[in-house]
């Protein structure tokens, strides 16, 4: 038995990069969505350093001995006092990011740029205090220069490059200037004074960092604007496509429309001569009548699910109504509507589903509720069976509604493809030839829509079960639950 569960949640992050085929567009900084997704990767990085000094301290604590041999001498608790800086600096980025109202000096840009200068000012302390030569804590400044390159123009990672050599000298300059005897008592690293390293040192180290930031600097904003320029080729790309998909769709509507009407017309004919209006027949007419008959409704059938997939697609849940839809309730009308069929294959329908309710686009949710019970009448066997039960989650306030047959089943191959416009496996095409490889896709869309998932179990030869995860659901009250509970028990006792 194969399972697949299909999720199809609209993400609220999407980037949308704007379209151009300049160069120096493209030297140009992102725009605010871009650097607010990545300001929240910066802020998620950020929480993975201040766990790592959390670690330093807690080491410093119980092992000393281990990070002197690293030359790294916690003294007057700098570990912690880094940690406790960036910590509630990172809380003020969230919160500057999702709580506070943007302005001239709360927007993305300016949110970024004040991370890299306290980030930058940060590191140059941990640089000082573990050692600016004898270790490789400078080496992270390249870090910043690499996410400047990324997040702004090259004109401003310019001007972080510049910073970064500046903080370094700086840091240079305390450790070995007349200045910053004073300090020295306070280094970290105690093998400088030792060896009485010379100022000579300091400019062999300041000069060939200050060297590899710049190229750094150089080779990744270079990166950089051709990482850009390909994202807005395939920017405009996708644009491209889409226009062309939108005008494919809507020509086969307009082809649609135009066999419509010829298709009623000659299906209003063949019924006025079923009916006798035109005089008496022969047999083999009637036969052949009959055959047209069945063609034009396949055909019928298959233009109406052209339209309503077309419509779907034009309705996204931010334009379209949402109300409260009772499922129960649309169970049992998408049963009526579907009377007709049920009788005709003789399928034996046992329901056992709660009252509750969810806020969706209710004809959306009828369609989808509609199509998946008529596919699973479809690829029933004659005299076959259908449940349809609801498992509720009080707890997670999340419900199940699971529609089982016990028809042809699904090849474990084609189960993730069902959802695939116009597709149709061999085993449904020679169970059901009128087959459009539609209905499902209107499934998927209508499942999009309303933020619905959809898990699938099948077996061939033993059928299968569609199973709609709806979220958040409310349930009404105790009165209202039996009264519906009795109207699906009337309900039944009907079919």
């Amino acid at each position: 038995m194969a399972s697949v569960h299909f999720d199809w949640k609209k993400s609220s992050d999407t980037v949308v990069l704007p379209a151009s085929n300049s160069y120096s567009d493209c030297a140009a900084k992102l725009s605010d969505d871009i650097l607010i997704s990545n300001i929240r990767w910066f802020i998620i990085f950020r929480w993975g350093v201040i766990g790592a000094l959390i670690l330093i301290h807690v080491i410093a604590l119980l092992v000393p001995d281990t990070l002197i041999q690293f030359r790294v001498i916690e003294e007057n608790n700098w570990p912690i006092t880094i940690t406790l800086i960036l910590g509630i600096a990172n809380l003020f980025y969230i919160y500057a990011l999702n709580s506070s109202n943007p302005g001239k000096f709360n927007t993305p840009s300016v949110n970024l740029w004040l991370q890299i200068i306290i980030d930058l000012i940060c590191l140059s302390v941990v640089v000082h205090f573990i050692g600016s030569t004898a270790t490789p804590a400078p080496f992270f400044y390249i870090l910043h220069i690499a996410l400047a390159c990324i997040f702004f123009s090259t004109l401003e990672s310019l001007l972080v490059a510049l910073l970064v050599s500046a903080m370094y000298t700086l840091v240079l300059l305390i450790e070995y200037s007349f200045a910053g005897q004073f300090f020295i008592t306070l280094s970290v690293d105690p093998a400088i004074v030792q060896n009485g390293k010379t100022k000579n040192h300091m400019l062999f180290w300041m000069i060939a960092l200050d060297i590899l930031f710049f190229t750094v600097w150089y080779l990744v904003s270079r990166l950089s604007l051709v990482v850009r320029a390909h994202e807005h080729q395939l920017a405009e790309a996708y644009k491209r496509i889409n226009q062309a998909q939108h005008e494919k769709d809507q020509y086969a509507v307009l082809m649609t429309h135009q066999l419509k009407s010829p298709l009623d017309a000659i299906r209003s004919k063949i019924n006025l001569i079923k009916g006798g209006y035109c005089g008496e027949v022969p047999e083999e007419i009637k036969d052949t009548l009959l055959k047209i008959d069945r063609r034009a409704t396949n055909m019928a059938g298959l233009i109406l699910d052209l339209l309503r997939l077309q419509r779907l697609k034009e309705t996204c849940s931010c334009s379209a109504e949402t109300k409260p839809v009772d499922i129960q309730e649309t169970v049992l009308k998408c049963i009526d509507k579907l009377t007709p069929v049920i009788n005709t294959k003789n399928i034996t329908f046992n329901i056992s589903v709660d009252p509750f309710i969810y806020n969706g686009i209710p004809d959306q949710i009828e369609i989808l509720v509609e199509n998946i019970i008529a596919n699973a009448i479809t690829y029933s066997h004659e005299n076959g069976s259908v449940e349809i039960t609801s498992n509720i989650s009080k707890k997670g306030k999340n419900t199940t509604l699971t529609i089982t047959d016990h028809g042809i089943g699904i090849d474990s191959d084609d189960l993730p493809n069902i959802f695939n416009e116009y597709f149709y496996s061999p085993r449904a095409a020679s169970h059901n030839k009128a087959t459009s490889g539609i209905g499902l896709s209107i499934v998927k869309i209508a499942a999009e829509n309303n933020y619905l998932n959809i898990d699938v179990t099948s077996e061939p030869d033993k059928g299968t079960a569609f199973t709609v995860v709806f979220p958040k659901v409310q349930f009404p009250f105790t009165t209202e639950k039996t009264k519906s509970s009795s109207v699906l028990d009337s309900s039944l006792q009907q079919q």
